[in-house]
């Protein structure tokens, strides 16, 4: 490779006013598609009953969340399709392709009829619609972060960069805003029954603004310095598997940098919204709120965290955010678990409940369970009580704190009223809380801090990301192991965090999930992640075969 005429295409360099408008453009971009995938898990409740009906509310929920994990499966084929388009076509028409794709498939979600109207169609389209969504995502990341950091200075690459990352919590964030406007001027049944389409027809508008933006920015000077100097490669995807040292690197992004920062940023606001809604049963628009405050003061530790990695190199930010992860995690949850919701965590340590009997086992995946134990169980999933397994022989029955509780296992119409009539008598509260404002400060703060985690281990990724990678295949090198990282590990985090928790009846054991994944994580990142201060791919290190630009 020359001196390669991409790592700086010195012969123009972006004025500030250009450098704006890319940030500005790409950023505004990065919140519409993430709104757009977020707006899905924002509204899972209602999408559940809207398309994956179910007598199991436990199950309905699942189905939700593997609706949403489908999408995130397919984020990797996205990131070959267009990684290889980014670096064979360019940087900006193609996350214009991607744009647009998301934004059509989003406000397809909206148009969709109910399964109560086409029956298993409903889902089967919306499956569709979400696997388009995903396809668009794998595309976008490596897209915006390539052309931002190919159009940064050295020196501040990480804090221009971090723009990139901020916008996905600001897609997070739009998303709950736009809820809490359409539940503010659309009646609760009616939001209920159609309302909660609108958000997702909106994304119409959006797209509109987010591509007047992107069409006024021109190619990556990057690329076009590779392009004149005929320093494309035929097969970026291949390319991106065989180049001298880039294995070791695609592992170190998938487990160390991507695998980490993807558990900790879902836990942080998808686990956390899940949480305070499900088993803490706080009231849904007081957690929208929550959510929104906590993820608004976020938006900003990233930009901090970036502007820092240029000064103290891009390892150190992750190391501390994970290791401060694998200690804080439970105790943050806990917190948050105490002031949401007092009187339940204290009825759980003072009346612990048990359950025994034969087929004592919950299926979280059966619309129904198989033995009378078992439907117990699914009760107190569904209500949100955590419970041991005691004795597994003889007839099913509940003890409260050592005490029996009068109901009857069989009768499938009145048990779980019964059960939690029970319940209340011995002092578990299932009413819809609405924690002080004191509770509510101290819940935005423990959310802030799980935010700070996050920033800490993603607000530098983009620009390490580009560092790591050399310019010919930086989009796909990049894109791949990001999107299997997100999309898996990341993707999947709500369903099998729920799974846990289903399963267990323990409200905080679908933490373990992030915690392990971390864990590992760490370990990787501290061998794998290049140390010291900021630095451009050394690319005189090897020779990468190049083909003309036009074959």
């Amino acid at each position: 490779m020359s001196a390669t005429a991409a790592a700086a295409a010195p012969g123009h360099e972006p004025s500030a006013k250009e450098i704006r408008l890319v940030i500005a453009a790409s950023s505004v971009g990065t919140v519409f598609e993430w709104y757009d995938f977020f707006i899905y898990g924002t509204l899972a409740a209602l999408i559940g009953k809207a398309f994956f009906p179910a007598d199991n509310e436990t199950l309905q929920l699942l189905l939700v969340w593997a609706g949403f994990a489908v999408g995130f499966g397919f984020r990797p084929l996205g990131a070959i399709l267009f990684g290889y388009l980014g670096d064979r076509l360019g940087r900006k028409y193609t996350f214009l392709v991607t744009v647009t794709l998301m934004g059509v498939a989003t406000a397809g979600v909206g148009l969709v009829p109910g399964a109560v109207s086409i029956g298993l169609a409903a889902p089967a389209i919306v499956i569709l619609l979400r696997i388009l969504q995903g396809l668009a995502l794998g595309g976008e990341y490596g897209g915006a972060a390539v052309y931002v950091a190919e159009h940064a200075p050295p020196e501040k690459r990480g804090f221009y960069t971090s723009f990139i990352q901020s916008s996905v919590v600001g897609g997070f964030v739009l998303s709950i805003i736009v809820v809490i406007g359409c539940r503010a001027f659309i009646p609760a049944d009616a939001f209920e029954a159609w309302g909660w389409r609108v958000p997702f027809l909106l994304s119409l508008i959006l797209l509109a603004v987010s591509l007047w933006m992107r069409l006024k920015l021109s190619e990556s000077p990057v690329f076009k310095a590779m392009k004149q100097a005929g320093e494309m490669v035929k097969n970026p995807f291949v390319e991106s598997m065989t180049y001298p040292g880039n294995p070791k690197r695609l592992f170190v992004a998938l487990f160390g940098i991507t695998g980490v920062l993807t558990t900790i940023w879902y836990t942080a606001f998808f686990s956390g919204m899940s949480f305070l809604r499900g088993p803490m049963r706080m009231d849904e628009a007081t957690v929208e709120i929550v959510m929104l405050v906590s993820g608004a003061i976020s938006m900003g530790f990233y930009l901090l965290v970036g502007k820092w990695s240029d000064r103290v190199g891009r390892k150190r930010p992750i190391i501390i955010g994970a290791i401060a992860t694998l200690v804080l995690l439970f105790p943050i949850f806990w917190g948050m678990g105490s002031l949401a919701n007092p009187g339940l965590a204290a009825s759980a340590r003072a009346a612990p409940v048990i359950v025994s009997g034969s087929g004592c086992e919950y299926d979280a995946f059966a619309s129904k369970q198989a033995t009378e134990c078992g439907r117990v169980l699914a009760d107190l999933t569904s209500l949100g009580v955590s419970y041991s397994v005691g004795d597994p022989e003889g007839a099913p029955h509940v003890s409260v704190g050592g005490e029996p509780l009068a109901i009857d296992p069989a009768d499938d119409a009145g048990r779980k009223a019964s059960l939690q009539s029970a319940l209340e008598a011995k002092g578990y509260d299932f009413a819809k809380q609405k924690p002080p404002l004191a509770s509510l400060a101290g819940i935005v703060g423990l959310l802030c801090a799980l935010g700070l985690l996050s920033a800490l281990t993603y607000g530098s990724v983009a620009a390490l990301l580009a560092e790591m990678f050399p310019p010919q295949i930086r989009y796909s090198s990049m894109s791949i192991p990001y999107h299997i990282g997100a999309g898996y590990l990341g993707g999947f985090l709500p369903l099998i965090a729920g799974y846990i928790v289903a399963t267990t009846g323990n409200p905080y054991s679908g933490l373990w999930y992030t915690w392990a994944v971390v864990a590992f994580g760490l370990l990787v990142a501290w061998w794998g992640i290049p140390p010291g201060p900021p630095r451009d791919f050394e690319a005189s290190e090897h020779d990468l075969p190049v083909s003309p630009a036009n074959p």
